[in-house]
């Protein structure tokens, strides 16, 4: 118990910070199902757009 008491701060800023990143992740999750992209530029005359963007049939 004397351990948790000294840590307390540290434990409870952890849980934060993994709550945090984890928000993160799962918004960046929904976007790229939903086909939005983080750079929110346009892709037609990017030269990544291969990496970021599935090519569409027809295109």
């Amino acid at each position: 118990m004397a351990w948790l008491a000294e840590n307390i701060g540290t434990i409870l800023v952890s849980l934060v910070l993994i709550v945090i990143v984890a928000l993160i992740i799962r918004k960046m999750i929904r976007d790229r199902r939903q086909g939005k992209h983080s750079c929110s530029c346009g892709c037609e005359g990017c030269a990544s757009r291969g990496m970021c963007q599935r090519e569409k049939p027809g295109k």
